[in-house]
Parts: C-alpha cells; sequence; structure tokens
C-alpha cells in the first residue's frame, strides 16, 4: 500500500508518496518557518493528499521524540522545544489513517536496510550529518527504536577533549562540533566569510585554510563517535547521509583517519564507512515504510 510520508528535518519540511517496494515520489518541500510549523506541515499533507482517502501515513521527526505519546520535542526547532504531539495532530486532519512515527534517524537506518548500502548486513549503524547529526541502529536486520524513540541517536555522543556547548544543554557532543552549522559558526569566528555547510564545503575545496580546518575538525569528531558508536554496537557497516555528509574529501578523509587511529581493537577490523545510497530521500523512504519496522527484514 501506497503510504503518504512527512519528514520534518531541523531546516526542511518534507512530504512524498511512498511504495511498498521503497518508490519514494517527493511532493512538496519548505524550509522549516520561524513560526507556524504545524501549519506548513499541515498544508504539506492536504496538498500532497489532493482530496483522495488517506489510509497510511508516516512521520519522520528530527528529535528527540516520545515515540510512545507521539510527541516531538525538537531542539533545533525552538517552537516545539518543548513539545508539539504531532501524532494526534496529524490524526485530527486524517481520522481514518494509521500514523506511523518515528525519529528520523531510525527511519533512515529503515530505508538503508531494506532498500540502500545496508542491505546485505543485519548489524549497522546509520547515520546523518547535516544541520543536526542523528542515526539508526540495525541489529540482527531490525531497527532498534528504545524506550523512548531516540535508540542511535549518535549526535549526543560526547568527543573527546570538547567543550563545545550543544543545544541539548550538555557539552561536548558531536553535534555541537561537527554539523553544518557548528561548523560554519566555527569557520566564521576565525574569519571565514560565507553563510552555509555547503559554503563551506566549496571553499575547502577551493583550498580556503579556515573551510579546511572546519571540515577536518569536523571529520576527526565524526570519526571519535562512529568508534565509539561501532564499538558499543559490535557493527561492521556505518552507513552516512545528510546534507553536510556531501562535503567531500576535506570531511571524509579525516573521518577516516580518525576511524584509523581509533577503531582499532580486533572486532572493528573489517569496520566500514560509506555513503547513504538514498541521499535525501531516506527520510521520506523510511517513514513509509515505518509499518515494517517490526517485521523482520
Amino acid at each position: 500500500m501506497t503510504a503518504l510520508a512527512l519528514d520534518i528535518g531541523a531546516t526542511k519540511i518534507a512530504v512524498g508518496l511512498v511504495g511498498p517496494d521503497g518508490t519514494t515520489h517527493e511532493v512538496g518541500r519548505i524550509q522549516v518557518p520561524a513560526t507556524g510549523v504545524w501549519e506548513a506541515c499541515r498544508g504539506l499533507l492536504l496538498a500532497a493528499a489532493n482530496g483522495a482517502e488517506v489510509h497510511v501515513i508516516g512521520i519522520g521527526a528530527c528529535g528527540p521524540v516520545d515515540a510512545t505519546v507521539g510527541l516531538m520535542q525538537p531542539i533545533n526547532i525552538p517552537e516545539w522545544a518543548d513539545g508539539f504531539p504531532i501524532v494526534s495532530a496529524v490524526k485530527e486532519v486524517f481520522p481514518g489513517a494509521s500514523v506511523r512515527f518515528a525519529i528520523d534517524g531510525v527511519c533512515l537506518a529503515l530505508a538503508e536496510r531494506h532498500f540502500g548500502a545496508a542491505r546485505e548486513t543485519p548489524d549497522a549503524l546509520a547515520m546523518t550529518v547535516s544541520s543536526g547529526i542523528g542515526g539508526g541502529v540495525i541489529v540482527g536486520g531490525m531497527v532498534a527504536v528504545g524506550h523512548s524513540g531516540n535508540a542511535g541517536h549518535i549526535g549526543h555522543v560526547v568527543v573527546p577533549g570538547s567543550t563545545d556547548p550543544c543545544a541539548c544543554g550538555g557539552v561536548g557532543c558531536v553535534e555541537a562540533v561537527a554539523s553544518g552549522p557548528a561548523s560554519v559558526r566555527w569557520a566564521q569566528e576565525r574569519g571565514w566569510v560565507g553563510e552555509t555547510g555547503k559554503d563551506l564545503a566549496e571553499s575547502a575545496h577551493e583550498g580556503d585554510r579556515i573551510a579546511k580546518a572546519a571540515l577536518r575538525r569536523a571529520g576527526i569528531a565524526l570519526g571519535q563517535a562512529i568508534s565509539s558508536a561501532a564499538a558499543l554496537l559490535d557493527v561492521d557497516l556505518v552507513v552516512v547521509g545528510g546534507g553536510f555528509a556531501q562535503a567531500g574529501e576535506p570531511l571524509w578523509r579525516p573521518m577516516q583517519e580518525s576511524l584509523g587511529a581509533h577503531a582499532r581493537i580486533g572486532f572493528l577490523r573489517d569496520l566500514q564507512v560509506v555513503p547513504s545510497e538514498l541521499g535525501d530521500r531516506a527520510t521520506l523512504a523510511g517513514a513509509g515504510l515505518l509499518t515494517a519496522l517490526t517485521a523482520p527484514a
């Protein structure tokens, strides 16, 4: 059955139609507004439904979440930081639909396990490096959820030596060091002129010293966090997606070097870190596949 899927990220909201084979057709995308976030989501959903009866809706959301009650508490969407009941809000618009909800990292892992880079292995970590850093865990072919729905949220693994404050209230989280906005801020504080993670990557490829240093710093922190998570989970594959992860060699080379320095225990000898095969449609695809969350892959 084709599902209506909603992807609520830190900076964008996307809606699409997802078939049971993972075929994903995005039909709308906007930037997250400063206010009126629910009204924006509602408008996209209604436009995508186009008056047709909707039977299944999957929601992938930036975290943290409380999946037990269908609540979003995103640290990167200030209007909803204290909590927004996304599932009940969607059910009010589509009262006859079955609504499934998960953090975006779980959706990413689900999509990569069924249709992407993790389809050949039963144990993997999928992570997104973008405006925030999140992830999902695949164990024994199943996507782990956790008691609150936040399993795999690698963005709040602490990296060694960092004192950078995180929006979550903690200190030294990898998201506070290696996300796109964090890297942009670090570079701007040192005189780099630019606005976005894409700008930063372009500057690094052009040889800008500060931009290259910012991406190297991010890559080292990512390698440290991935090494820690891989050792904890005993996985042999990590799939990395997200817009900032597309920065290329200036980010990936130091990340691989960092992995080489830290992931040295024997059972991590064959650890592979690879780009997502699904790109920016991964969360939408996973949201549409949430009905398969409890079934073996």
